[in-house]
């Protein structure tokens, strides 16, 4: 699974900081910790004669550890979408934005240019989008127990898993900050030494290649090693065209080379690759030690963008060329084209090219490098019969750089490129344990993290004012986190159980900026930021109450009431001062029912949740801030808390397989956003009626799959598999206008695979986007900020893909 971020590079902004002696504590810390618990002795959770998490028993049993101990999905009491390695492989899903296609409530989407390598993610209408690391996600994102900090490096691959849990809903006990929508946890394959692996290929459109591989090997009696490895390539769907070589009579020059046909560059490419290391200790009966690497390169071109709206009314100089071009639908390339140049000439004021009012020659890139690299380490220490402590040791880091042409055409209108230099370092304990003969269940633990970031962007900003020169913003954000926490689960009675769970944590952050010109000098009009300091700190307690019944042998129902909670901080894009302002952490209160059944003799599987979320200082990032007295001029982003919401909806998941190799799965969701009457006033002082949802929100989701294993002789199969998914209309910022929405579409996926039993390889042939729909993704609305830009993220056009995959 990729885990990571970053990549290869061309030389960059140098960023300061102390990583490489932090990196070098931290593994230290975390080799010595390691290396202690080893030393000792007592009883491991040893699971090599039982089923494993995430596996599926002869009864279609999948066990999962949302609530940190083995339980099956079935009489878990929360909302719970698990996925297994091999329904992964049927759906042909090998990124994490993949999965919420069949997740109800759960959007996942890889963000745009202008955001870089970054997943926004949301679960019931609550989460994030904003790459910014000023920002928390709303939605936490776990490999193997690890917590990721960002959503920048959040876009990981599927390589080499067991299992992925999606849990809907505040998870503030037991996940903690910033899984108030939900979370979202991937688990690995664990090593077994048994000389297992598989290796696989596929070829596709656009020149699609992709390598794939797993072995798992015995080093000694009692250890045993891991290694799984991806390599994804593949050419981009979206032509860059220089505008000055198609139009030669336009008074736009042309770029200096280009292919045939005036195409600079596709963009859309894939260009990944990531690899990691586990290594399984088993140093006593009692003590299994876990350790694992990863490292991550993502390094292509920038994700696909087209124009949408394109009408600047502003004064700013953005014609360097003296063309008379003006910034409108001229620059609307059409479906899968643009025309961003990623380059603004020098251009002259009445002083000079590096007066206040005039610009010099700004270049970006049109590339994305992501490079990440972690380490864990993981004890499992058995101290009595019912008694285990969990330690989970771990260390990331990861370097981003991406380059911007928000306006997709040859002016100098808006440019950027930005690097994030991000490190976080955690501990979390747990110690488990059961009484009374199995009567009461416990968990308590704690967690620690710290976090660094250095946010260093580079912004020529033309439109935004005449003289408004480029410059150089470096945001230095670290942060802490500390809480502890108890779950308590009591059994009365063999169908009946109470749980109550609570959280204590406290968090703080400091921002410092700096806004300077390229040549080191403070920013004429942005430089009264150099060295300003924004601060932010707070508590919160979060809490848990469920009770479950166990109907029958195949029919559960539960109740619960939970909290959680979304960090704050400091607006992280200010041109004044006067935008240094905190804001409060969202918090979340959520009253949920379910009911999880097995009828037919285990022929249907049918789980249904209703819910109602009361949300309050809801976070939004605006582009305008007239509450600011006095009101500051455009652009002017900010982040506010607007008030409150009600949540309300219904989830439903259905699984049938009636016999004979059909397979039959669904679901389906849908989310009702109120913005309460108490918020009004609040939200019109900064523009938003009562009417709009939080951005990305969509009221209805459903999916459909259906697949037939037809049996072939000598234990080989032949499996055609087709899904289908639908999204209802979403907006893309606050407030929701036309141009922010992004209509609803469906998407149709096929796949048909061969499973030779004798040889135990399969070769599958799949097409994603069957119908060829043409949809958006993401887009990226400046007009509220004066831009005149709408721009937007086409979806993939059909691709086909061939798989041959050897186990072994």
């Amino acid at each position: 699974m990729s885990l990571g971020l970053i990549a290869v590079r061309t030389p960059k902004m140098s960023l300061g900081g102390d990583r490489v002696m932090t990196f070098k504590s931290r593994l230290l810390m975390t080799a010595a910790l390691a290396a202690g618990y080893a030393a000792c002795s007592a009883p491991a959770l040893a699971q090599d004669e039982t089923e494993r998490p995430g596996q599926a028993a002869g009864n279609n049993t999948i066990v999962v550890t949302a609530q940190f101990r083995e339980q099956s999905l079935q009489s878990t009491p929360l909302a719970i979408t698990a996925i297994s390695s091999e329904m992964l492989d049927a759906r042909s899903q090998t990124s994490v934005a993949e999965i919420a296609g069949q997740a109800p409530s759960v959007t996942l989407k890889p963000q745009g240019t202008a955001f870089g390598p970054a997943l926004g993610a949301s679960i019931r209408g609550v989460g994030q989008f904003d790459f910014n690391p000023g920002f928390e996600p709303g939605v936490g994102l776990y490999v193997d127990d690890v917590y990721y900090a960002t959503l920048t490096g959040s876009i990981l691959d599927l390589l080499d898993l067991e299992r992925v849990e999606v849990l809907r809903g505040p998870q503030g006990t037991l996940a903690g900050k910033n899984s108030i929508g939900g979370a979202i946890k991937l688990y690995s394959r664990q090593p077994k030494g048994d000389g297992s692996g598989f290796a696989s290929v596929t070829y596709g459109s656009r020149n699609r290649l992709d390598f794939r591989g797993a072995y798992d090997l015995g080093i000694a009696e009692n250890v045993a090693f891991r290694v799984s490895a991806v390599s994804k390539v593949q050419d981009g769907y979206v032509d860059r065209i220089d505008y000055g070589c198609a139009f030669p009579d336009s008074g736009i020059p042309a770029l200096t080379t280009t292919e045939e046909g005036c195409v600079v560059d596709r963009n859309g490419q894939v260009n990944y690759q990531a690899v990691r290391g586990q290594l399984r200790i088993e140093a006593t009966p009692d003590i299994e030690i876990n350790i694992s690497g990863d490292y991550t390169t993502d390094n292509r071109n920038s994700p696909a963008g087209v124009l949408t709206v394109a009408d600047y009314q502003g004064a700013g100089f953005i014609d360097p060329y003296g063309s008379g071009a003006k910034y409108d639908s001229r620059f609307i390339c059409g479906k899968f084209c643009n025309y961003a140049g990623f380059q603004s000439p020098a251009q002259a004021g009445p002083l000079g090219p590096l007066s206040p009012n005039g610009y010099e020659q700004s270049v970006s890139r049109d590339e994305v490098d992501l490079e990440a690299y972690g380490f864990a380490a993981t004890i499992d220490w058995k101290l009595a019969d019912n008694l285990a402590l969990k330690s989970i040791t771990a260390y990331r880091a990861y370097e981003a750089f991406f380059g911007n042409d928000d306006d997709y055409s040859p002016l100098a209108h808006s440019l950027g490129r930005s690097n994030i230099d991000f490190w976080s370092f955690s501990q979390e304990l747990r110690l488990s344990g059961t009484l009374a003969n199995g009567l009461l269940d416990y968990t308590v633990g704690g967690f620690y993290q710290d976090q660094k970031s250095v946010y260093l962007t580079f912004q020529d900003l033309r439109y935004a004012a005449p003289g408004f020169p480029p410059f150089i913003g470096t945001d230095t954000l670290p942060a802490d986190t500390k809480a502890v926490f108890a779950q308590l689960t009591l059994n009365p009675t063999e169908r009946l159980t109470l749980l109550a769970g609570i959280r204590y944590t406290e968090e703080s952050k400091n921002t410092t900026y700096m806004r300077n010109r390229p040549d080191g000098t403070p920013h004429p009009l942005l430089g009264s930021l150099n060295d300003v300091t924004g601060s932010y700190s707070g508590d919160q307690v979060d809490y848990r109450l469920s009770a479950q019944y166990q109907i029958t042998d195949e029919v559960m129902a539960y109740a619960q009431v939970s909290t959680g909670f979304k960090g704050g901080g400091v607006s992280p894009r200010p041109f004044a001062a006067a935008q240094v302002i905190d804001f409060a952490p969202e918090t979340l209160d959520s009253y949920e029912i379910g009911l999880k059944s097995d009828l037919f003799d285990r022929i249907v599987r049918l789980n249904l949740t209703g819910f109602y979320m009361r949300y309050d200082d809801i976070q939004l990032n605006l582009l305008e801030c007239p509450d600011i007295s006095p009101a500051l001029p455009r652009p002017c982003p900010i982040t506010r808390n607007v008030g409150a919401a009600n949540i309300s909806g219904f989830e439903a998941e259905v699984f049938i397989r009636p016999g004979g190799g059909f397979q039959l799965d669904g679901a389906l969701s849908h989310i009702d956003f109120d913005f309460r009457e108490s918020a009004k006033a609040r939200l019109a002082s900064v523009g938003i009626p009562l009417s709009d949802t939080t951005p990305y929100n969509p009221d209805w989701k459903w999916s459909l799959g259906a697949q037939y294993e037809a049996a072939l002789g000598n234990g080989s199969t032949l499996t055609p598999r087709i899904d289908a998914s639908y999204q209802s209309d979403i907006y893309s910022r606050s407030p929701n206008t036309p141009s922010s929405k992004i209509s609803a579409y469906t998407l149709v996926n096929a796949r048909l695979s061969y499973f030779h039993a004798p040889g135990d390889w399969e070769l599958a042939l799949e097409v994603s986007n069957l119908l060829d729909k043409y949809y958006y993704v993401t887009s990226f609305d400046l007009l509220g900020a004066g831009g005149g830009i709408v721009a937007a993220q086409p979806g993939r056009p059909r691709e086909w893909a061939v798989s041959l995959r050897k186990n072994f």
